[in-house]
């Protein structure tokens, strides 16, 4: 899954930044409001992180820009700004979660983890096909119980295909969701972790529809 952290301080992007990294998640990041909407219209996220008080162009305009090009993709909004009527106003302008600042980064990751599993229509933290069983909150897989070790990617590779289960998803959505650019090492990249994720799983578990893409379920 990508991310875009828009925040200005430097130490706390690079902190969050580090942050999602570590636990799987894709990050582009910006330090004002126009380099936040360059990047969002060139590239698909699947939740926006938002600081408010930004160079260039205010948080809550950027929140307005996100809003008229998309109303699905996530936004958590995250301020200095703590008050009650401050969080009212981001709500109603669209953000679906508001957390003030300072917070700790494990309720953060966790409010991420619950919007993205909102967003796609699963409320549950464990998701099961057959005798496979993917936990998105501490990014672990199951077979017939038994723990699999995967690497970072495929393990992201793994989820997006739980939490889109019966849609196929093309190369080119993999690589935007989940690695940093779109060259052909990343397509590359991509073919092998596949190919080493179906080694550890059921056979034909994941399926592939020519033309279309991956999917499982």
């Amino acid at each position: 899954m990508k991310l875009l952290i828009v925040e200005d301080e430097v130490p706390m992007q690079t902190a969050l930044c580090k942050g999602f990294r570590k636990i799987g998640y894709t990050v582009d990041a910006a330090t004002d409001g126009e380099e936040a909407l360059d990047l969002f219209y060139s590239n698909i996220y699947a939740l926006v992180v938002l600081d408010l008080n930004l160079p260039k162009m205010d948080g809550m305009e950027i929140l307005k820009h996100i809003r008229d090009e998309s109303k699905d993709v996530p936004v958590i909004i995250l301020s200095a700004r703590s008050t009650v009527e401050d969080k009212i106003v981001g709500l109603d302008e669209g953000a679906n979660d508001y957390l003030a600042k300072p917070f700790q980064f494990n309720e953060l990751e966790a409010r991420v983890r619950a919007l993205l599993r909102r967003n796609f229509k699963t409320a549950d933290t464990v998701i099961e096909i057959g005798n496979v069983k993917a936990d998105t909150a501490s990014k672990r897989l199951f077979v017939s119980n038994e723990e699999i070790t995967l690497a970072k990617k495929e393990y992201a590779i793994i989820e997006c295909l739980f939490l889109r289960r019966g849609e196929a998803i093309s190369p080119a959505e993999f690589i935007s969701q989940i690695w940093e650019s779109d060259n052909e090492d990343s397509f590359n990249s991509l073919k092998v972790h596949l190919s080493t994720l179906r080694k550890k799983l059921p056979a034909d578990f994941i399926k592939n529809i020519r033309g279309q893409g991956y999917y499982v379920g």
